[in-house]
């Protein structure tokens, strides 16, 4: 089954639904459905007298496709984000909210969704109300976001200190080329996924956003006092969360530059190196060919102290060049 009902306080959580029902349990405020059927659907909108939408037109993203209203009952679409085998993705969420019920519909499983049944059943916990339920759900979900947000933030700053403390840097010098560039490797993979995360949850919180001002405004007269008032925590809260994932965005992009960077130094290095051996060898490779040279008449060849000469000048062309550039510290 993949309905659920759920009223609030001790009784919120009803686990089947009769299909063939004409109308719902008594006390019912918020049904949850997760990739519905097409039996599912049509008994909803029997029992509810409201429309549900399809994924195709949850996905629209036209603000008028996922914010409107009609008499009196709004339809809410956003992306939610949610992970699998550690890969962020986001999926199409649905809410149609009315005065007396609360229908979500979704086409995976969602963390916040399972924390939120748990809080629904207790008593006083949760506004009884389909409003009260809506601004629940919301905020569990918020709530969820920031805690994946501190804990992004956190492994960045694990990596930062990684980048930048000498005593790590020092330490990973001592490892194999290779272990060296796995090491970059992987910290670029990290900070590249935590970019990736960062940027979906800021999808979902840009779409709380918008539907929590629009819900707020568009049902003054049925909305309690007390779920009002929760909408405009929850409405700071989203502004907080949005900019504090806009500082781990900057900083996810400083430590993709750090990291580059280093790279790139360590390849100079590796250039530099090279370009040093080139020079080196160019003068005593030089002199090699010069005398190497297949004619009869080299004044050199009838010395008896020529071939130590052509080995002594050698080796000075060569350690020469060494020592200026050790003394203009060029490497």
């Amino acid at each position: 089954m993949a309905i659920a009902l759920h009223s609030c306080g001790p009784m919120g959580n009803l686990a089947e639904a009769d299909l063939s029902a004409t109308e719902l349990p008594d006390g019912i405020v918020w049904i949850d459905m997760l990739a519905p059927t097409a039996d599912e659907t049509a008994f909803v909108a029997r029992t509810t007298g409201l429309n549900v939408a399809s994924r195709d037109e949850l996905s629209e993203i036209e603000t008028s496709s996922r914010l409107r209203a009609e008499k009196g009952v709004l339809y809410l679409s956003m992306p939610a984000v949610f992970r699998r085998d550690g890969v962020p993705f986001t999926t199409p969420l649905g809410f149609v909210l009315s005065a007396n019920h609360l229908i979500t519909i979704r086409f995976e499983e969602l963390p916040a969704f399972k924390t939120f049944k748990s809080e629904i059943g207790l008593e006083q916990n949760v506004h009884p109300s389909s409003a009260g339920a809506f601004a629940g759900l919301l905020e569990t979900m918020v709530d969820r976001m920031a805690d994946v947000l501190e804990h992004v933030g956190a492994e960045l700053d694990i990596i930062s200190h990684g980048v930048f403390r000498a005593k790590e840097m020092r330490a990973a010098a001592k490892g194999s080329r290779k272990t060296q560039e796995m090491a970059q490797l992987d910290r670029l993979r990290t900070v590249g996924r935590m970019g990736d995360l960062i940027s979906k949850i800021r999808d979902s919180l840009l779409g709380i956003g918008r539907i929590v001002p629009f819900a707020a405004g568009r049902c003054p007269d049925w909305m309690p006092q007390e779920v009002k008032l929760e909408l405009e925590t929850l409405k700071q809260d989203v502004l907080s969360l949005n900019d504090y994932d806009g500082y781990l965005s900057g900083k996810v992009q400083f430590l993709l530059d750090a990291t580059l960077g280093l790279i790139n130094i360590e390849q100079n290095n590796i250039i530099k190196v090279l370009a040093v051996a080139t020079v080196v060898s160019l003068v005593p490779t030089f002199i090699a060919s010069w005398y190497g040279m297949n004619f009869k008449i080299i004044p050199e060849y009838d010395w008896e102290l020529g071939y130590p000469y052509v080995i002594a000048i050698t080796v000075a062309s060569a350690v020469l060049p060494l020592v200026w550039f050790r003394w203009k510290r060029w490497f």
